[in-house]
């Protein structure tokens, strides 16, 4: 199926590993110049190299924290006019209701609330103009069923979803549309963390703790991160122009839901 990106400019964030690479590569295989940002310089420099040479595309990386207002300014500026925005970064620590102050709370909301809503003020104006983008925001299968010890991500990413909400609807007629794409546990270096964890504390071999884990959804598996790039760029297309606001679960099965 062609996606009809070739040519497109597409700016995703957090993409030196993880779900964000998956981004960036399937949209890179569809012939779309990339703009990638990451914190790390290692990782984010070998990344592009290797889909400058896998799929022949101009990628100019940027090193930078997506979530403060340098970082951002020097991504903006790197960037230019995009026609398709992925937004991406990491979430907040886990923790108990009770540990949690005022400070976190601005911090959560900083990176995965309030970093995507600059990104697509700076950014979707521009696609107004011109009668043609996307924005996927990668946010999590929390805001469908909330984790109990991620509630500062359950709070921020669910912020980003009402406001998505609102605002996909109010632009969707100049041909620029915004959804969310719902990870749930994927094959990245955050599900090898919480495996390790589980390792350590219940004195358990990684595999039997990856295995437990994977007992848990309805799949059996853990996502990858082709299928979860796969499903962004289809987002990105032009079969997904009447795909507006929505909130689209890639997560095995594991939430238990009608709707």
């Amino acid at each position: 199926m062609d996606l009809g990106l070739n040519g497109k400019r597409a700016l995703v964030c957090a993409s030196s590993k993880g779900l964000g690479l998956g981004c960036a590569r399937a949209l890179a295989a569809e012939g779309v110049n990339l703009v990638m940002n990451a914190r790390g310089v290692e990782a984010l420099e070998a990344s592009a190299a290797a889909i400058r040479n896998d799929f022949g595309v101009e990628v100019t990386a940027i090193a930078a924290d997506i979530t403060t207002e340098e970082g951002r300014a020097r991504v903006l500026q790197a960037a230019g006019a995009v026609d398709i925005l992925v937004n991406n970064a990491g979430g907040p620590p886990p923790g108990l209701w009770t540990d949690w102050e005022r400070d976190d709370f601005i911090a959560a909301l900083d990176a995965n609330m309030l970093t995507p809503i600059a990104l697509i003020k700076a950014l979707v104006p521009g696609m107004m103009e011109r009668g043609w983008g996307r924005v996927v925001n990668i946010t999590s299968q929390a805001v469908k069923a909330p984790i109990p010890v991620l509630g500062l991500s359950n709070a921020a990413r669910t912020g980003l979803t009402g406001y998505v909400a609102g605002t996909s609807r109010q632009i969707a007629a100049s041909g620029v549309t915004i959804n969310n794409l719902l990870p749930g546990l994927h094959d990245t270096d955050r599900a090898a963390s919480l495996d390790k964890g589980a390792s350590t504390e219940q004195g358990i071999t990684m595999d039997e703790a990856r295995a437990a884990r994977q007992a848990t959804i309805p799949a059996r598996r853990y996502g990858t991160i082709e299928e979860f790039g796969a499903t962004c760029a289809f987002l990105c297309s032009h079969h997904a122009g009447f795909i507006v606001g929505q909130n689209i679960l890639l997560d095995g099965g594991g939430v238990n839901a009608t709707l």
